[in-house]
């Protein structure tokens, strides 16, 4: 099967396929091409790491007929610098997939220094009839509400620190949507990771008071039972968003304690285009995770209990278009929890053109480790040509 599909996305890449979907196409690609580069570092003074990243994306689609649609995007990536030299299971952790499909992942090689990565992180059948919508495979099921954090994504936890990855994950999963107004959702879906741990929920989303409302429950990971809801309104002339989600262990349930995480937001946007966005989170699952220094973010198995690693956590950045062709950015984090740890990150991005990107960003961590105070800096240059 994975050799049927490389076949069919590079023949059609070859033959010059675009991207529609007319009468006479039933067959659409694009993607892109990005070159990453990035620096790690304590302090100044200290060795540098550095990591080179191509990264190239495909997405293709094959209209099959007016209702089914199969959907198939890959990441291919070249890796090569310090971080496969240095880091021990480096080449492991990036061939490293938790779904259930996990043979889609692989090191097509790998050696001293560096590792070539493909993966298929969407793969899918789409069926739609009337407003009803059902969907078969490795898909994106997103029913997040904030902009940084979201307790009510609980198929496809991500963090905000891996920018690079704008797709998001995927789940392997079986899920059905059924549209009764045009201002109401009704969803359940099924996921299965490589543990076959189930993760199963049901969503309802509707409007009310000019706000969207959704409330969910299920089971997370085959252990807990999860309750949930979030909204997105806003008051006057801000944007109001927040979600909220309870988790409670199957085992022992009425003797054991759950966690709850909350998430609230603000957003506005100035006459002269100056963005401004404001959230925090409560993460009562902190108190478990186990920490010794912000290169665990990297190496922590992705939930969604663990996409704040601070009881509570405050975030605020502004975005403004210096040149309808440069825009800049800063966001800013606040860690109570780690000593009055802070993450700061700025961004400048350059768009050449409709299809070229250039961006300059840098992200740096601060904060207290068992007593001690530690750092991280990393700056990056990315070069991103679409097509």
């Amino acid at each position: 099967m994975k050799r049927f599909l490389y076949i069919l996305l590079f023949a059609h890449l070859a033959i010059g396929g675009n991207a529609q979907n007319g009468n006479n196409e039933k067959i659409a690609l694009n993607g892109y091409v990005k070159y990453l580069n990035l620096v790690t570092f304590n302090e100044l003074e200290s060795p540098w790491i550095i990591e080179n990243n191509i990264h190239n994306r495909l997405n293709f689609s094959w209209y099959i007929n007016n209702n089914i649609t199969f959907t198939a995007q890959m990441r291919n990536r070249i890796i090569y610098g310090d971080y496969v030299k240095a880091v021990p299971g480096y080449v492991d952790m990036i061939a490293a997939d938790n779904g259930y499909l996990n043979f889609l992942t692989n090191n097509l090689y790998s050696n001293s220094s560096a590792v070539i990565n493909t993966s298929f992180d969407r793969l899918f059948f789409e069926y739609n009839v009337g407003g009803v919508t059902a969907t078969v495979g490795r898909q994106r099921i997103n029913w997040g509400q904030s902009f940084v954090w979201n307790p009510n994504d609980i198929f496809n936890a991500y963090s905000f620190f891996d920018f690079d990855y704008e797709e998001r994950p995927g789940s392997d999963a079986i899920r059905l949507q059924y549209y009764p107004t045009f201002t109401s959702t009704a969803e359940a879906a099924v996921k299965i990771d490589k543990d076959k741990q189930i993760t199963a929920a049901a969503m309802y989303r509707f409007n009310a008071l000019g706000y969207d409302i959704q409330v969910l429950s299920g089971v997370l990971d085959s252990t807990d039972y999860v309750l949930g809801g979030g909204w997105t309104g806003s008051i006057q002339n801000i944007g109001f968003t927040g979600e909220v989600s309870y988790f409670h262990p199957q085992q022992n349930f009425s003797d054991t304690l759950g966690v709850m995480l909350t998430t609230v937001g603000i957003s506005y946007l100035f006459p002269n285009s100056l963005a401004i966005n404001v959230e925090g989170i409560y993460n009562g699952y902190f108190s478990k995770l186990s920490l010794a220094g912000f290169t665990d973010l990297f190496f922590v198995p992705m939930s969604v209990k663990t996409i704040s690693f601070s009881k509570f956590t405050w975030f605020a950045q502004a975005s403004y278009p210096i040149h309808p062709l440069l825009n800049a950015s800063l966001a800013a984090m606040y860690f109570p929890s780690l000593g009055d740890g802070y993450f700061i990150m700025p961004t400048l991005a350059y768009s050449a053109s409709q299809n070229v990107e250039l961006s300059l960003l840098g992200q740096r961590f601060a904060g207290e480790f068992n007593g001690q105070t530690e750092s991280l800096n990393m700056l990056f240059l990315r070069f991103r040509l679409s097509f």
